[in-house]
């Protein structure tokens, strides 16, 4: 399968630069597959996972709390609030997302915040359900 570019960036690091096959990803409208020659949109992320198949074929998955994802035709770059590997998402890194949600959702102003921030909320106690378990 002919590959493409895919740069995913986290405001500490470049966190991965080269050709993928294919990276879904976790679009507040629902997940959606990125591969080679897809229409150029842009997306707003909420947490989730994303995951990509590198040219060798290998598989990665990561917890994303939020960003964006650009799709262009020179390639894909997501800019991630935060992104960690499924498999070094503790306990105690999701005890802070949930509180981090939830300070959000407490400080919220309007109703349209409120919404999202338990949205969100949710978003994540649902991925920690499934992710550690």
């Amino acid at each position: 399968m002919a590959g493409f570019a895919f740069e995913l960036v986290s405001p500490e690091k470049l966190l991965f630069s080269g050709d993928v096959e294919e990276v879904v990803i976790p679009g507040t409208e629902g997940d959606f597959a990125v591969l080679k020659d897809h229409a150029p949109v842009i997306s707003a992320l909420r947490p989730g996972v994303l995951s990509y198949k590198d040219s060798k074929g290998d598989k990665q998955t990561l917890f994303v709390r939020g960003g964006f994802a650009d799709v262009s035709s020179v390639g894909l770059i997501v800019l991630a609030e935060l992104a960690v590997p499924v498999a070094d998402m503790t306990d105690v890194l999701f005890d802070a997302e949930v509180k981090l949600a939830s300070d959000e959702l407490q400080a919220a102003q309007s109703e349209d915040s409120r919404r999202l921030a338990a949205e969100r909320l949710a978003q994540i106690e649902t991925l920690r359900g499934t992710i550690r378990h």
